[in-house]
Formats: C-alpha cells, sequence, structure tokens
C-alpha cells in the first residue's frame, strides 16, 4: 500500500524528499514499517471490520428507550428512521470517501491536517481523544451495573470500585492481544447480544397492535426535545472513529466502503425493529420507558428467561463497545506520533501483538482516572467537543474537495462541492443546536478541555524545538530510530 498521498500535480522524488509536505502535496500517512512487528500481523477483513463499526456506534438497541420517554412512540420510529438520512449516512460518506484517499492510521486527525494544517489537526486530535476516553470509561461501569443485579455485592463500596478497576484492566489486556482478535470477538458479541432481539421480535408479532405506533405519547406528558434529540445523537453516531484504524485494514480502498455501508444498515435495522416490536405489542406507561427497559419488555413478551439474555445482552455489548472505541483511541495515539504530533515512543507497538501497546496503556490510564467521576457533566461536554470535532471534520471534507480536485479518490461521494455543501449542511445544524442548548458547566469543561488541546500543541512544538523528544520528521518516518516494544 502506497502510503504517501500525493496531489494532482506529480513531483519527482528526488526533489522532494526533504521538503515540507506543504510544498510537495505529500502527506505523510502511518508508515507501518517503522514500529516493530507492524508489518507481520494480520490485518482486518470486512466481517470483522463491519461488526468493529457496529460497536463504535452502538453495539444494539439498549439505550434507544429514551427517545420513547421523550416523545412518545411514533416520533421515536419517526427518529430512528429519518436520523440516520441526515447524520449516520452523511458521516458513513464523509468517512468511506476520505479514509480510502488517506488509508493511514490517524484518520480524521489526517483529514484536519491535509486541509488546514498541524494546528488544527492537533486539536481535532485532542478533541476526538478525549472524546474517546471518556466514552470508554462509561462501559465497565455498564457491566458492574448490568452484574450487580445478579451478584448486589457489586452495587457499591470497595467491591463495586475494584470490579470496575479489574474489568477495565482485563478488557485493556484482551485490546493488546491484537485487532485480529478483537474483530472476532466483535462478530461474537455482536451476534449473541443481537440474538434476544431477533428472538423477542419474532415472539412479539402476534401481539402486535399496529395503532400503537401512531401514539403521540400520553396526554399531558410534556415532549422533552433535549432528551429525544441527545438520545437520536448518541445511538448513530462515532462512524469516523473506526478511521484511526484504516492503516490496519487489508485493502482499505474497497473494504472500508463496503463495511461502512453494511454497518450502517445492520445498525439501522437493530434499532428500529426492536423498537417496532416492542412499541407495538406492549403498553405501559410512558415514563417507564427509561434505559433498561428493553430488557423488561423482553420479560412481558416471553418471560423471565428471555430478559436475563437480554441483560446478559447487555454486559456482552457494553465489552464490545469497549473494545471497539479503546481500539479507535489507542491507534490515534500511533498515527499522531507517526505523523509527528506527539514524541515517537507513543508509537511504540508490541513486538508480540504489533498492538499500539503505549496508546493501549495511555488511554486505560485516562479511562481508570475519570471513572470514579460524575458523568453527567462530564459526557455532556464530551458530546460538545466531540460537535466541534465534527464541524472541523465537515470543513475539512469540503475543503479537500476543493483543494485537491484531481486527487485520487477510490471511493468518491458523487456529487460536486456544493451538494457536499448541503450535504454536511444538515448535520453541521443539528451540531450547532446540540452546543447552543448546552449548560454552563458544560461550556466551562468544554473550553478549559479546547485550551488544553490548544496549550498541548504548542507545548509539543516547544518540545521539538528544545529536541526533549524524538518525533517523526512529517515527511518521511525515520525508521532508524524504532521505539522498542514492550
Amino acid at each position: 500500500m502506497d502510503h504517501d498521498i500525493k496531489s494532482e500535480k506529480p513531483t519527482s522524488p528526488s526533489t522532494t524528499d526533504h521538503i515540507p509536505p506543504s510544498s510537495t502535496g505529500i502527506l505523510p500517512l502511518t508508515n507501518p514499517s517503522t514500529t516493530t512487528s507492524a508489518t507481520t500481523h494480520k490485518k482486518l477483513t470486512l466481517i470483522p471490520l463491519i461488526f468493529l463499526i457496529y460497536f463504535e456506534v452502538a453495539g444494539g438497541p439498549y439505550g434507544e428507550e429514551p427517545a420513547v420517554q421523550a416523545a412518545g412512540p411514533l416520533f421515536a420510529i419517526i427518529g430512528f428512521l429519518v436520523f440516520p438520512f441526515i447524520w449516520s449516512i452523511p458521516e458513513a460518506l464523509v468517512t468511506a470517501e476520505l479514509s480510502t484517499t488517506f488509508p493511514g492510521n490517524g484518520g480524521f486527525v489526517i483529514w484536519a491536517y491535509k486541509a488546514f494544517g498541524p494546528f488544527c489537526g492537533s486539536l481535532m486530535g485532542t478533541w476526538k481523544f478525549l472524546t474517546g476516553v471518556i466514552n470508554i470509561a462509561a462501559f465497565p461501569i455498564l457491566c458492574i451495573d448490568y452484574m450487580e443485579k445478579l451478584f448486589p455485592i457489586f452495587s457499591s463500596g470497595l467491591p463495586r470500585t475494584l470490579a470496575i478497576l479489574f474489568s477495565t484492566l482485563f478488557l485493556s489486556f484482551v485490546n493488546y492481544t491484537g485487532l485480529n482478535i478483537v474483530g472476532i470477538a466483535a462478530i461474537t458479541l455482536g451476534v449473541i447480544s443481537l440474538l434476544p432481539f431477533i428472538l423477542m421480535s419474532l415472539i412479539a408479532i402476534p401481539q402486535i397492535q399496529p395503532h400503537r405506533w401512531l401514539s403521540l405519547g400520553q396526554k399531558g406528558v410534556k415532549k422533552d426535545w433535549n432528551l429525544f434529540f441527545n438520545t437520536l445523537f448518541w445511538n448513530l453516531n462515532f462512524w469516523d472513529t473506526v478511521s484511526t484504524m484504516a492503516g490496519e485494514v487489508e485493502n482499505p480502498k474497497k473494504t472500508f466502503p463496503a463495511a461502512l455501508f453494511s454497518a450502517v444498515i445492520l445498525t439501522c435495522l437493530a434499532y428500529i425493529i426492536p423498537l417496532m416490536a416492542v412499541t407495538g405489542a406492549v403498553s405501559v406507561d410512558q415514563s417507564e420507558w427509561e434505559s433498561g427497559f428493553m430488557a423488561v419488555a423482553a420479560e412481558m413478551i416471553s418471560g423471565k428467561w428471555l430478559k436475563i439474555w437480554v441483560e446478559i445482552g447487555a454486559v456482552l455489548s457494553a465489552i464490545g463497545l469497549f473494545e471497539a472505541q479503546l481500539s479507535s483511541c489507542s491507534y490515534q495515539v500511533l498515527g499522531m506520533a507517526d505523523l509527528g504530533f506527539l514524541p515517537k515512543f507513543f508509537g511504540a507497538r508490541s513486538k508480540w501483538f504489533g498492538t499500539p501497546w503505549v496508546g493501549i496503556l495511555l488511554s486505560t490510564a485516562i479511562t481508570i482516572a475519570v471513572s470514579p467521576m460524575d458523568f453527567t457533566d462530564i459526557v455532556a461536554s464530551a458530546n460538545f467537543i466531540y460537535s466541534l470535532g465534527m464541524l472541523l471534520e465537515f470543513a475539512s471534507f469540503i475543503w479537500l474537495r476543493r483543494k485537491f480536485p484531481a486527487l485520487k479518490r477510490p471511493y468518491k461521494v458523487p456529487l460536486g462541492v456544493p451538494g457536499l455543501v448541503v450535504m454536511c449542511l444538515v448535520p453541521s445544524a443539528f451540531l450547532i443546536v446540540i452546543m447552543v442548548i448546552a449548560t454552563k458547566i458544560v461550556y466551562l469543561v468544554s473550553g478549559l478541555m479546547t485550551v488544553g488541546a490548544i496549550f498541548w500543541y504548542f507545548f509539543m512544538n516547544y518540545c521539538k524545538s528544545k529536541k526533549w523528544f524524538a518525533f517523526a520528521n512529517g515527511d518521511e518516518i525515520e525508521g532508524e530510530e524504532e521505539v522498542s516494544a514492550s
């Protein structure tokens, strides 16, 4: 795979080896040959990649219930039918084009760097990394929340703290054993966690009363549009996170588009089919539609055995979400090191498994550090900076198309620049709405995170000027200064 992405103006290798990329149109991408064992580990194929994307985004219909609580069955069904077209599909199209055009680890960091320069690349990387590790911290907690229903000892105190700690460490070790292992695990976890919902939907068919789908909600219950739109947003975003692993995919120029579009279909069906089955078959007070209600509905439709299976599926789903998002965060760190945004030692790979062990260690450490915190405001702040990152991503996508119109794109969204602007305008407007309705504390925390991201960029530049650490040179990754693997 060629890792030098050139502009439409070809240049002679003999005259460009040490010229800054801004002059040549050459963008440094992750070069697997520079990290130990990078060329020997098995790469991701189509099916594991589909399930990794599925777990990056959804992991099952867990968490869609508040949409019904917020606005009633009809709006919830319409939301999960329409929102993929105005949000998920545009984000997936952007990811498909840019990941195949720039197939290296780092993903959206590369796109922002190529479009607007190193400052925006670094800012994008910090925003997205913080969003990722904050999200990761929620999944071991979710696992323990379900386990405490079977083992009450995990409900509070030291046993709960230790359970969250050791589950985080164990799942991180699984991630360390290899991306291919994680991909196979994602297939297994995906199938097992989806099976109870397939069964529940089939068993529910004779009990469905279609008029229930048309309900606008109970009379006297006020619509909570903030909860409604945030529920849709959180259940159908993060399509771009898999781009940070583009350098680990076999034949990414063909595999990525097929995997993304397959994952979009899988995710949408995994949400809408159980939602229509349960809203059509079960009549309960609207307030009961809170997170976890799907397990209650399974018991009402078929019995306690199915409820237990759904709860087990929730634990497995949380594991899959943890592994997929930890993989993206760790490979993002590796990609940023190979691009020269971080010191070279951040790009170290395991000599046994070829995984970015420093990236895994860093992501795990931050995850453990934030796990005791109150997630209400910090997750809302992560949502805010994710929105900032997505606005920069859409801008990068459009500007790259305008800046390099003749650049070879293995997959190209079949629209001109005006059409792309329209395609990105609707999701961008939604992002702005999410940001406008944020609370003051969210503005404060997000502002501090952004100031920290800006400080980090200038601090890294200062480290380069003082030569405190070895950095990849940006034009070519210096293989002779390999970082020792674990």
